[in-house]
């Protein structure tokens, strides 16, 4: 399969336990399969707070995710089914070593698109920080 242009919808809710927000972002993107499973890429915009960064997500077949962010902010974490995994996070206010383990992940894309939908828990010095629900939809532009 050939890189192909795509349109994405990012879902994302995130809760600290109190305090919870719920983003939408369709954006474009390319989308590429290889030997494991599928590459998904975009540019980040105003809306999620990274501008002039890039994302590169990383999905095989349903036991590991990849997001790596480059440019203005430069971050890589890994959703793991079988691990935790200590990840180096960047923010536009500076980079934190975070620890993030997998609660759920679904993949049901194809060599077309479609969804993936994954749920993890963020630390930071082995307290909570919070949960995230990821919901991604990958279509054909």
């Amino acid at each position: 399969m050939n890189e192909k242009d795509v349109m994405i919808t990012l879902n994302t809710k995130q809760s600290d336990g109190v305090n919870s927000e719920q983003i939408e972002i369709i954006t474009k993107g390319k989308y590429n399969k290889f030997k494991d499973g599928y590459i998904i890429s975009y540019d980040e915009s105003e809306a999620t707070g990274f501008e002039g960064s890039s994302t590169v997500l990383t999905a095989t077949q349903s036991s590991k995710i990849e997001i790596e962010r480059t440019g203005t902010s430069q971050s890589q974490i890994i959703i793991d089914k079988e691990n935790k995994h200590h990840c180096h996070y960047g923010t536009p206010y500076g980079a934190l070593m975070i620890g993030v383990t997998a609660k759920e992940i679904e993949s049901k894309l194809n060599d077309n698109g479609g969804n993936l939908f994954f749920k993890y828990v963020i630390d930071i010095n082995s307290s909570f920080m919070s949960d995230y629900e990821v919901n991604i939809n990958v279509k054909p532009s």
